[in-house]
């Protein structure tokens, strides 16, 4: 993946299971979001996704093929691009390597959307849970 000046790549999963999404309270405990991460050398998006996931949120799980979108923000000064996937969660932990610093919470989908206030996130989550593959109430 090209780099550009500014720009910083990210991958992101939606963790799914029994119609729920699990959401994280970012590293500064603000915000809700999905487990994320910058792309690391030798690490593809797929596995930077579940890498995040298993290490913000204990989950392991499996991802859909193709990514269901990317959204950007602002952090650090630069350009966030964030790749996000939809996660089959298989298996979750109850201790993890970020379980002191962060606060994992499954919801239902309409719940989820009222704690995620990125508009970039919130636009993508909405289109991703309306959309007849994923099988929740909205």
């Amino acid at each position: 993946m090209a780099s550009f000046p500014g720009l910083i790549y990210q991958s992101a999963a939606i963790p799914l299971k029994s119609g729920k999404v699990c959401i994280v309270k970012s590293s500064s405990g603000k915000r809700w979001i999905v487990p994320k991460g910058c792309l690391e050398a030798g690490k593809s998006l797929r596995e930077i996704a579940l890498q995040e996931a298993w290490e913000e949120a204990g989950l392991v799980g499996v991802l859909n093929p193709e990514p269901v979108g990317s959204y950007r923000y602002e952090k650090w000064g630069s350009t966030c691009h964030v790749t996000v996937f939809l996660m089959e969660v298989t298996e979750s932990a109850e201790e993890y390597p970020e379980s002191l610093l962060r606060e994992r919470a499954w919801v239902a989908p309409s719940q989820a959307l009222e704690h995620i206030k990125d508009p970039g996130l919130h636009a993508l989550l909405l289109k991703v849970l309306q959309e007849e593959r994923v099988k929740v109430e909205v």
